[in-house]
């Protein structure tokens, strides 16, 4: 099975995998968002992420590889109502664009693997604007031994020095690492190591 048959079955199953609140570390930046700013959220799956930034009023594009995710994504900004841009694209052929976004969630999307995450960054610094800030949370090597949500192989998972060495070109980084429990939906449940990235271009 490929990787795009395996989430599409898993995005078919009723309900949503991951709940429809949004991330508690996305959540927790709301202080730091503007009304009107133009946003994009990266491999937003099902939507939970992109429909609560377009509830704080932000311009939302959001896509993933997954036509059954980007339904459901759409049906649940139906239900809030609220609008949201979504396009079925892969992360990895996705045309980004120059300088359009003042912000950028990329949350758990660690399926990118080492060969790809560096071209995957330097896109994602690229649709941002300077001064635009960048909020992402993933797991850390740690949480293999968890086994609370993530892939299995250590490379995709991330560390303090690796995003450090990433993002040394933004103007700020804050990087925090914690364990907490997660309880979003049904496939991001129980103890997590997790990394929280917050800069700025």
């Amino acid at each position: 099975m490929s990787e795009f048959e395996r989430w599409e079955t898993r995005f078919a199953t009723p309900g949503y995998l991951f709940g429809t609140e949004p991330n508690t570390f996305l959540k927790n930046q709301v202080h730091l968002l503007k009304r009107g700013w133009k946003a994009l959220s990266v491999a937003d799956g099902e939507g939970r992420n992109g429909v609560w930034l377009a509830e704080q009023g932000l311009d939302v594009q959001a896509f993933d590889f997954s036509p059954k995710a980007v339904a459901k994504a759409r049906e649940l900004a139906r239900q809030r109502g609220v609008k949201l841009k979504t396009e079925v694209a892969d992360i990895f052929t996705w045309k980004w664009p120059t300088a359009e976004f003042d912000v950028i969630a990329a949350i758990f999307f660690q399926f990118v693997g080492p060969e790809a995450r560096d071209g995957v960054f330097t896109e994602i610094k690229k649709a941002l604007k300077p001064g635009g800030l960048l909020l992402m949370e993933g797991y850390q090597p740690r949480q293999l031994e968890y086994g609370t949500g993530g892939p299995p192989n250590v490379s995709n998972l991330w560390t303090r020095d690796l995003l450090e060495r990433a993002f040394s070109d933004f103007s700020s980084i804050q990087i925090i690492e914690e364990d907490r429990e997660l309880a979003e939906g049904s496939h991001h449940v129980g103890m997590s190591a997790l990394i929280d990235f917050v800069g700025r271009k």
